[in-house]
């Protein structure tokens, strides 16, 4: 949007994402031996806007080659394609019965007659592993191999730090049918042992808090940091740990998501939203849908697979109808329906800021009136160019009656926002748009600093 034009983007980072992949994993898909353990990891985060999927990038493997998956806030562990062009000297299978397949998979065994491969072997760790996106699931055994980030001082990438013993799940080349173009496997992020960042914050001994910025950008990555509390410096030296408001994390203890097996709770992060609001003004709900029911029902989640927001139905009208009703004072008229959106406004009709499309705010607020997530025109609306078409739309989808699930804050939602997930204390931090902060996420300054010990 060119109202933010204004807001810097390092030179280096105006180049298309794939190159800027083959640059940075080039560089950084190299063992040090003089990496330290002592700081947190990062990894780059983009966006593929056919797809509308985010992805992370490790190495892995020895020698270490870079591996693209999908970015699964919710997944408890992450699973890699093994059968196309697995190739590691240092791969080993997971035993039955121990207390690793545990943690997995509650000791199912898999056996495989065949030479051994990693996609073969006798009286080895299997596991249910599911396409988030398709919902596709298979059983497979799963691998314990070599992966690597790159350490970080919250400014640049620094040396790598490598874990010897990553655990993942194999799966079949088939389960990445509905992925992004070359992405090979899914990256889970959940509240499990056995999530990508709780896997390198216990082997590097770090603090157990993680933080995403994922950007919209289509030549800019977003940024994860592992194992940190801060800082998270992005240009021009904006330190974003500093701009967070906190939140109870909460469990929801019946696994909602396909990951979530066995009857044990949910590896998905849950928030407490008791309210919306228009403008400031409340939107006319039900408050229980908001709550978690003793099924597991209701309540809010964070999900980087939701493309956008997903909103029950009787909360969606209400929303809707709100937002309407107070885009009519910024003489605002909808316009006839865009799917997946309902809610549309000719382009020509609305001005742009230095947040967005000048459209009401949305609110989700939390434990009291002053603690809320306020939702700006960057992130409420979505442009769509088609066909003689150019509007806005409310990038708010209905999922129906009865889902299970009240509200599922989608990524469209979190592009520019800074969250922080602190697993030691249970409390989500947020920034709301960083855009008010005079940056973005597509700000960190990815140029490697070699000097960091």
């Amino acid at each position: 949007m060119h109202s933010l034009t204004h807001l810097q983007i390092k030179p280096s980072m105006a180049m298309s994402l794939p190159f800027f992949f083959f640059f940075f994993f080039f560089f950084f898909c190299v063992p040090s031996s003089s990496s330290s353990f002592s700081l947190p990891v990062l990894s780059p985060i983009t966006k593929d806007h056919q797809t509308n999927q985010y992805s992370l990038s490790l190495c892995l493997k020895t020698p270490l080659k870079p591996s693209k998956l999908l970015l699964d806030l919710g997944g408890s562990f992450s699973w890699v394609d093994c059968y196309k062009h697995y190739v590691s000297s240092t791969y080993h299978h997971i035993p039955c019965n121990s207390s690793l397949c545990t943690l997995l998979s509650l000791n199912s065994c898999a056996h495989c007659y065949r030479a051994p491969s990693p996609t073969c072997a006798n009286d080895t760790c299997a596991t249910t592993l599911h396409n988030s996106v398709t919902g596709k699931s298979i059983f497979h055994s799963a691998l314990v191999d070599a992966a690597a980030l790159p350490t970080t001082d919250g400014r640049n990438p620094g040396r790598l730090a490598l874990l010897a013993n990553f655990a993942f799940a194999c799966s079949t080349t088939d389960l990445l049918k509905g992925l992004a173009k070359g992405v090979t496997g899914s990256a889970g992020l959940g509240w499990s042992d056995l999530s990508l960042p709780v896997q390198f914050i216990a082997g590097l001994s770090l603090p157990r808090v993680f933080a995403l910025c994922l950007s919209g950008s289509p030549s800019a990555p977003g940024v994860g940091f592992y194992g940190s509390a801060g800082p998270y410096h992005f240009l021009p030296e904006i330190d974003l740990s500093k701009k967070l408001i906190y939140t109870p994390l909460l469990v929801n203890p019946y696994g909602t998501a396909l990951d979530s097996n066995h009857g044990r709770p949910s590896d998905e992060y849950f928030i407490g939203v008791t309210a919306l609001k228009v403008n400031g003004n409340a939107v006319d709900l039900n408050p229980a849908l908001l709550t978690v029911d003793l099924n597991g029902n209701g309540g809010t989640k964070i999900s980087t697979v939701a493309p956008y927001t997903v909103l029950e139905s009787s909360i969606y009208e209400a929303l809707t109808h709100a937002f309407i009703a107070e885009s009519a004072g910024l003489n605002l008229t909808v316009h006839y329906p865009v799917k997946p959106f309902r809610v549309c406004f000719p382009a020509d009709d609305v001005m742009e800021t230095t947040v967005g499309p000048a459209v009401p705010t949305v609110d989700l607020v939390m434990q009291s009136d002053d603690v809320f997530w306020r939702i700006f025109g960057r992130n409420s609306m979505v442009r769509i160019l088609e066909e003689g078409v150019d509007v806005w739309c409310l990038g708010f989808v209905d999922g129906g009656v009865r889902p299970r699930t009240s509200i599922v804050i989608g990524g469209h939602q979190m592009e520019d926002n800074l969250l922080q997930f602190d697993l030691g204390l249970k409390r989500l931090g947020f920034s709301s748009s960083v855009l008010v902060h005079h940056t973005m996420c597509a700000n960190f300054n990815f140029t490697s600093n070699k000097n960091l010990k």
